[in-house]
């Protein structure tokens, strides 16, 4: 997609289960249904690594679904360098926290994906859901997003 570049980056054990050319499509509409321009990076790892990167950059010791981590916010763990240009952030995922979710859900691993993807962007972009009207805010984006038309099947 003209001006969005996404890298993903998959942990080898997960290598085999999740199909880089999906998530680099999930993030290039996601992007294009908000107006956005730019290159982020999607990060597929294990518990252990998003809990590491919880405690040292949020102060939170314990695994989460997704992370977040903008190049352009102030005040955030990171300093944009002025080469970054259009760089957006990262989106971390753990794919172990990815499959409990959707058996816990009913869905098939590859939805949780795609809404932790969505969601970790919509982070990137400015979006939070501190209070209620923010949290209304971005998942009616979330739902938007992971209902248009060009969104991926649910099958690899």
């Amino acid at each position: 997609m003209a001006g969005v570049e996404v890298e993903v980056q998959v942990a080898p054990e997960f290598a085999g289960v999740v199909v880089e050319k999906r998530l680099q499509a999930v993030a290039g509409i996601a992007l294009q249904q908000e107006g956005a321009e730019g290159e982020v990076t999607l990060v597929i790892t294990d518990d252990e690594g998003i809990q590491q990167l919880n405690r040292d950059f949020l102060g939170k010791d314990a695994p989460t679904d997704v992370l977040a981590f903008s190049a352009r916010e102030d005040g955030g763990p990171f300093l944009t360098a002025p080469e970054a240009g259009g760089y957006l952030g990262d989106v971390i995922v753990s794919y172990p926290r990815a499959v409990v979710q959707a058996e816990e859900q009913g869905h098939p691993v590859e939805q949780e994906l795609d809404l932790l993807i969505v969601h970790g962007l919509l982070h990137l972009l400015g979006y939070d859901h501190a209070s209620e009207e923010e949290k209304a805010l971005m998942w009616s984006r979330q739902e938007m997003i992971l209902d248009c038309p060009q969104f991926p099947a649910d099958s690899q």
